[in-house]
Order: structure tokens, then C-alpha cells, then sequence
């Protein structure tokens, strides 16, 4: 089981031993627990000596952002951006049962907001579980809201270099922006909810200020699912346009290919029969012949290509 424990008290942050941060009644004992295993629960049930109902929650294999009141405390569960690669979703869970004087997290994968909150910790800027959990809000928003400006702007890049000759590429990259945003947006609305709802917690152990910040996280989780919302509308709406570029670019190649073939068609079946070997062919014995046919190929040609621009089939 790893872990890590700050224990606070009068504004002075240490990092201290497990047991030494359960005992006592500091201002603020932070158990920060970076994996989920079976010595995780032991300890979570048998030490903590949590409520089954937390330890179910907190020991989660899938979840979502989602916050409830519990025993005069706060389940919290948010996403953020993760330090490892992970498999099928693009954010890990930071799980936090938040009461007055404790904190417990716990991680499946290490996430970058960790050490920002752990940073802030140490700088002093912590001083009870209100200040905590508003370090948590901010630096999940705060690591996330650049992530989602370069969705956007890649999405920027690709309209202004639309081009009839970079279809394929413009195409791989428009769906994998837009299945990003909608990965992303998937936790985001959820996450902003859940901070809403934290904010609007009665008790005592959340100050006036820690909501007005963990309120203004969520006005930016906010913003940043609508952004979201208006990239993946945009992705869609420039991945038709790019499709029908296609299609055109297909149905001009298509036309081309069709007048050539029906300029060669008779001129096929007229040197087609002269090439058949058999006698009583006109003029098949003067010496002018191949010029002439070769003369009446082309008039051929170019009455159906005139044919064609004045039908504006091709353009001139």
C-alpha cells in the first residue's frame, strides 16, 4: 500500500507517518493512498475503521464524477489527466472522503493534479479540508483547461489548411479531435455537477470562501464542456464538409474518366473495323487511307469535345 500523509496544524504542513496522522486532532490529516489492493481495503476497514458504504465507493473499479453528503462529510470523486497511459478512458478518478480534520484519496493511476495539490500543501496554502478539496477543483480545472484549448486549436489548424487535396489527412485528424471531445466532455458535465453540488453542502467544515472557489471551479469545468460541445458540433460539421469534398473529388475524377472513355468509343469502332481481316473494305487499298482515318478520328474527337463544353460537361 502506498501512501502518503500530511498532517497540518496551525498552518504548518509535515509529512508525517500514517499512524501519526490519524492520531491527534490536528487542523488537517491528508492520507493520500496512490494505489487500490486488497492491503488498501484491509487498512481502509481495519485502520480507518470507514463505513463500508466509503469503502466501497473509494475502492471503485469504474466510476464517475459524482459528489454525495455522508456522516457530516463529503464523497467526492473527480477526473483528471493521469501521468501513465491508461486504458479506454482518457482521465483517471481521484476518489476523496473529506470530513472535518480528514482527508482520505485515493488513486488508481497517478494524476498530475497530485503534485500541484501536494505543492500547494507545501507552500502552506492548505490549512484545513475546505482549502484541500478547493486545491483539488482548481488544479484538476486548471491542468485540463490547456488540454482542451489544444483540442480547439488543432481543430482551428485544420480549417483554415481545408483543401480538396489533403482529405485523408485533414479527415484522421478532424475524428480523432472529435473523439477526444466527446471523451472529455463525457466526465467534464458530470464533474461540473458534482462540484455545484459540493459547494452547496451544508456543514460547517467547508467555509464561505472554499465554495465560492470550488464554484468557481465548476463555472470552469463549465465552460470547458460547452467548448467542448461547440468543438465536437464543429468536428462534425467540418467532417461532412470534407466528405462531400471527397465525394467531388471522386465525381470529377469519375467525369473525366467517363468523357475520355466515350471520346475513345468511336474512334474504337472505327479503327476496329478497319482492322478486321477481311476484304471488301472502302479505300482499304489506297495508300491515303490511314491518313484519312486518322483525320476523321480526330474531327471525331473534337466535335465530342466541343459537344461537351458547349453542354458544360467539362469547362473551357
Amino acid at each position: 500500500m502506498k501512501a502518503t500523509c500530511y498532517h497540518i496544524d496551525h498552518g504548518q504542513p509535515a509529512e508525517v507517518r500514517i499512524d501519526t496522522a490519524l492520531s491527534g486532532s490536528p487542523d488537517l490529516a491528508w492520507i493520500h493512498l496512490g494505489e487500490i489492493d486488497d492491503e488498501t481495503r484491509h487498512w481502509l476497514h481495519e485502520v480507518a475503521a470507514l463505513d463500508d458504504y466509503l469503502i466501497d465507493a473509494l475502492t471503485a473499479t469504474e466510476t464517475r464524477p459524482r459528489c454525495e453528503a455522508f456522516e457530516g462529510g463529503a464523497f467526492l470523486n473527480l477526473r483528471g489527466r493521469s501521468r501513465e497511459a491508461l486504458d479506454g478512458d482518457v482521465l483517471a478518478s481521484v476518489r476523496i472522503w473529506a470530513t472535518r480534520g480528514r482527508v482520505f484519496s485515493l488513486v488508481r493511476k497517478p494524476l498530475v493534479a497530485v503534485g500541484m495539490v501536494e505543492a500547494e500543501v507545501a507552500a502552506g496554502h492548505v490549512h484545513d479540508p475546505g482549502d484541500l478539496i478547493t486545491a483539488f477543483a482548481a488544479a484538476i480545472t486548471a491542468d485540463l483547461d490547456p488540454e482542451v484549448a489544444d483540442i480547439g486549436d488543432q481543430l482551428d489548424d485544420c480549417e483554415e489548411r481545408i483543401d480538396v487535396h489533403r482529405v485523408f489527412q485533414l479527415r484522421r485528424t478532424v475524428s480523432r479531435v472529435r473523439i477526444a471531445a466527446i471523451s472529455y466532455r463525457r466526465f467534464l458535465n458530470p464533474q461540473r455537477q458534482a462540484l455545484e453540488k459540493l459547494a452547496a453542502l451544508p456543514g460547517d467544515w467547508l467555509g464561505d470562501d472554499d465554495r465560492l472557489h470550488i464554484a468557481a471551479a465548476a463555472d470552469r469545468a463549465a465552460r470547458m464542456a460547452e467548448e467542448l460541445e461547440s468543438i465536437r458540433e464543429r468536428a462534425a460539421l467540418m467532417h461532412e464538409t470534407l466528405s462531400d469534398l471527397r465525394a467531388e473529388q471522386i465525381d470529377s475524377r469519375s467525369l473525366v474518366i467517363s468523357i475520355a472513355a466515350l471520346v475513345f468509343l468511336p474512334l474504337t469502332f472505327i479503327t476496329g473495323l478497319y482492322g478486321m481481316n477481311v476484304k471488301g473494305l472502302p479505300y482499304a487499298e489506297s495508300p491515303y487511307v490511314f491518313d484519312g482515318i486518322m483525320a476523321v478520328c480526330a474531327m471525331v474527337a473534337a466535335g465530342i469535345v466541343i459537344w461537351f463544353v458547349r453542354r458544360h460537361w467539362i469547362e473551357r
